[in-house]
């Protein structure tokens, strides 16, 4: 079973202005068929080749000898996960479900709100930002490089990519205000409803 890219939800310029087509061309078509690409070599002919994406995850997370091999395939699960937590005309606040979730556990949903993009603003270098469920408690977290929530038994919720050519192209050296976008006007919470289903 090789290790695939999936095809984007949305054309690479529907979220503009708030991410560009010229950011989705490399972010998505350079940067992610490249861990795809990679992570397929790497697990070429080998135990892993047949596994799902969360199972190589699990089973190379913390294994020094399978570094390249969880960067890659972590960076595919990532990346894939992160496009489907975006829509066009997405953000503000949420409804259904998660929204009496994150009213419950965050008590109310600017706290939320700030508690996530601060993971995100303050995640030094690269990595991300997330929502998870842990316990059946909602929990704002963030991981360096190609680390994912996966690795460690929780179910990720949302993400938010703070890698530089996630945003660089659009905010430059600006990640606040490319978070704040992200929250405002592109988070799809039916994605996520869908997560906590």
């Amino acid at each position: 079973m090789a290790i695939t890219l999936p095809d984007l939800p949305y054309p690479d310029d529907a979220l503009s202005p708030h991410i560009s087509g010229k950011t989705l061309e490399f972010h998505y078509g350079k940067h992610h068929n490249a861990y795809v690409v990679n992570a397929n070599k790497l697990v070429e002919g080998t135990e892993l080749a047949n596994e799902a994406l969360e199972t190589i995850i699990k089973k190379t997370a913390g294994e020094t000898s399978k570094q390249a091999v969880f960067n890659n395939v972590a960076q595919v699960w990532n990346h894939s996960f992160y496009w489907k937590c975006m829509k066009p005309g997405g953000g503000g606040p949420p409804t259904g479900a998660i929204a009496q979730k994150i009213e419950a556990d965050f008590g109310g949903f600017e706290k939320f709100s700030d508690a996530f993009k601060n993971a995100g603003a303050t995640q030094f270098g690269s990595g991300w930002a997330w929502l998870v469920l842990k316990d059946d408690k909602l929990h704002v977290m963030k991981t360096p490089n190609a680390d994912t929530p996966v690795a460690r038994g929780l179910k990720p919720l949302l993400t938010v990519d703070v890698w530089e050519h996630a945003y660089y192209l659009d905010y430059q050296n600006r990640r606040p205000d490319y978070l704040n976008v992200f929250v405002e006007k592109l988070i799809n919470w039916d994605c996520v409803n869908s997560q906590l289903g």
